[in-house]
């Protein structure tokens, strides 16, 4: 797993993290919740392809893995949220 390190880009990170959030804390449904990991990956691979003008094979896996990773983030994120009230 450490080979899709290198894929990971930190503006499509942030920005599908904090949508995320938001999204999480606006809409409190769990219907929504198993459709979130679904919308940042779109969400991360448009971002992907507008940062970089382009679509190949590798802009598109880098989209997906920024902002699949955003889903697994989002509990460490809450934590630090927490941790600051």
């Amino acid at each position: 797993m450490d080979f899709l390190n290198e894929y990971t880009e930190l503006v499509i990170l942030g920005i599908c993290l904090c949508i995320g959030y938001i999204l999480k804390n606006l809409l409190p449904s769990k219907k929504l919740d198993r459709f979130i990991p679904l919308i940042m990956g779109s969400m991360g691979v448009v971002l992907s392809i507008w940062i970089n003008m382009d679509i190949t094979p590798k802009i598109l896996l880098s989209g997906l893995v920024s902002g699949l990773s955003s889903t697994g983030l989002y509990e460490t994120f809450k934590q630090f949220l927490k941790k600051g009230e």
